[in-house]
């Protein structure tokens, strides 16, 4: 049994992503003290899918991600500024005890090598739709990432990357993190971008 510091959120952390926290609640204050003070610093993000990130009662998906905290700054009152990087995907067994912090027995969820030959021209394909879909989105006020940033050549890495790219929600992410392998994973964000599409279309006809 692996038993790990969770820290759910209202957001998906993917592999490679990175997350900063403002740690301010004294339960996860403890967390960030037991992470520095272990080997590998590692902790658990797991999305809410209802109720809120500060005084627990909610509820939490399976599937997240394990990060790995790579700065760590105290603050005033014993607040922490933390930047972790998501290193790899994970699956909760079990919720355990918050005591004093959730915790969780987990297993890594390593995904399959569902590629084939026409991977990469479909990364590409994908690729694109999303930069169109990125920059449209900021161009209609809406928050996001830059459009340009820089993907890995690498299919897993980057169809990890796209989750974070893409201009979708909470739930269509975490729908992409569970994706059995990174071509799974590039068809179904290709399909989420076509309602994308279709709303930010109907946006620009708007008066």
């Amino acid at each position: 049994m692996t038993v790990l510091p969770m820290f759910p959120l209202g957001n998906v952390l993917v592999p490679g992503g990175v997350l900063q926290l403002h740690v301010f609640e004294p339960r996860y204050q403890s967390l960030v003290k037991d992470c520095v003070a272990s080997d590998d610093h590692e902790f658990g993000v797991v999305l809410i899918d209802r109720g809120h990130e500060v005084g627990g009662g909610d509820v939490r998906r399976v599937v997240g991600s394990v990060a790995r905290m790579v700065q760590v700054a105290e603050l005033d009152g014993g607040r922490y500024a933390v930047i972790a990087v998501g290193v790899r995907r994970m699956r909760v067994n079990a919720w355990l005890p918050d005591d004093p912090y959730p915790l969780a027995d987990v297993d890594d969820v390593p995904d399959l090598d569902d590629t084939d030959e026409d991977s990469v021209e479909m990364l590409r394909a994908v690729t694109a739709r999303a930069r169109r879909a990125a920059a449209l989105a900021l161009e209609l006020g809406d928050e996001g990432n830059e459009p340009g940033a820089e993907l890995a050549d690498e299919l897993l890495t980057a169809s990890y990357q796209l989750i974070d790219l893409a201009p979708i929600g909470s739930a269509d992410a975490y729908d992409l993190l569970c994706a059995t392998g990174p071509l799974a994973r590039l068809k179904a964000l290709d399909e989420m971008l076509v309602g994308v599409e279709a709303i930010n279309a109907f946006r620009l006809r708007e008066p």
